[in-house]
């Protein structure tokens, strides 16, 4: 049996790229079955995340199932010459659990990609495209994350994207006492950076959802105001920020919608932030007065400007995860033949 990783990260596509290979939860149950029809494939887990979508499978006949998930994905997608990145065993093994650690992510060290692999693996267990290999495969990449966390320092400093994010604002107005936020999505990266928002002293935060329920949840929990999904250019006229990050498959900030409700800000500087993969902003608004839209690419040149003391800490992490690899690798050898 053989471990088999097909995807791509912001290390080797643009956003633009990255958007149209994501995976929405609505779609995951239909794309599993249809990859798991692949000859030679036992099964798959789907992760698809802003920065990454990659399809980690088991299978006894890996270069069979690398060129068929290629054609698939160009089936998906309509883009032949995507850079596509591939492993097989040991080297997918050592990038599921680096990935897992935060060792592969934009933001050196970040904590959130560990909880979207749990939910990925999560998923498709509860769909019932996981196997015996592929449950020990993501068993062991959280123990290897955990230890990762707790021995080392890597998680020290802004680890999330959303910290980035708030930083950056920091850096465009100045003290941001007195500012007011809106938030469209309340899913975890909401969450993280409504919370670095306030921690930075933002004087209100507005929460915007398709569900208002979780929407209110997190307002009340950040002392912000909750609003529903539908109005919140409502309350637009007297946001400095406004961040983006819904599961939403097409744009739903765009140039016509933003355009009109410039006229009521007298000037003010609007500060967007699309933390969205698809993307939530259409890339146009960033022509209009005052208006400074930043997304995913953007963010990860500037992580890339500033990376710290967490660079020190790689070596004894790599270290750690070489020997939880070593101690899957092992046992996949001793259960090679076939899946019970």
């Amino acid at each position: 049996m053989n471990i088999v990783c097909a995807g791509i990260s912001h290390w080797n596509a643009a956003v633009n790229i990255r958007e149209k290979f994501a995976v929405g939860a609505h779609e995951l149950e239909e794309t599993l079955a249809l990859v798991r029809r692949i000859d030679g494939l036992a099964g798959a887990v789907i992760v698809s995340t802003c920065n990454r979508v990659e399809y980690y499978t088991a299978s006894v006949c890996p270069l069979r199932v690398v060129n068929a998930l290629r054609g698939f994905l160009h089936e998906r997608t309509g883009i032949g010459d995507a850079p596509l990145y591939t492993h097989d065993s040991p080297a997918s093994v050592r990038h599921l659990f680096r990935v897992a650690s935060g060792l592969d992510s934009m933001v050196l060290g970040e904590t959130e990609v560990l909880g979207q692999l749990k939910r990925a693996y999560e998923a498709a267990s509860g769909f019932g495209a996981t196997t015996r290999h592929l449950n020990k495969l993501f068993q062991g990449a959280f123990r290897a994350a955990k230890q990762v966390r707790s021995e080392t320092s890597i998680t020290r400093g802004a680890t999330s994207v959303g910290a980035v994010a708030v930083n950056l604002a920091g850096k465009i107005f100045g003290d941001l006492g007195g500012r007011t936020a809106m938030i469209l999505g309340a899913g975890e990266t909401s969450e993280l950076t409504a919370r670095s928002l306030v921690s930075r002293g933002v004087r209100t935060v507005i929460v915007a959802n398709r569900t208002f329920d979780r929407a209110a949840k997190l307002a009340e929990e950040i002392g912000g105001l909750a609003v529903h999904f539908d109005r919140w250019q409502s309350a637009f006229d007297n946001v400095d920020i406004l961040i983006c990050s819904t599961a939403a498959p097409h744009p739903i900030i765009t140039r016509e919608k933003i355009e009109p409700l410039l006229a009521g800000r007298n000037g003010r500087p609007l500060f967007i932030i699309d933390l969205a993969v698809p993307r939530d902003a259409e890339p146009s608004i960033n022509e209009l007065e005052n208006v400074y839209l930043y997304d995913m690419d953007s963010l990860e040149q500037i992580v890339r400007r500033s990376l710290d003391v967490r660079l020190a800490e790689v070596v004894r992490c790599e270290k750690l995860i070489d020997a939880h690899v070593g101690e899957f690798v092992s046992w996949m050898r001793r259960h090679t033949l076939r899946e019970p």
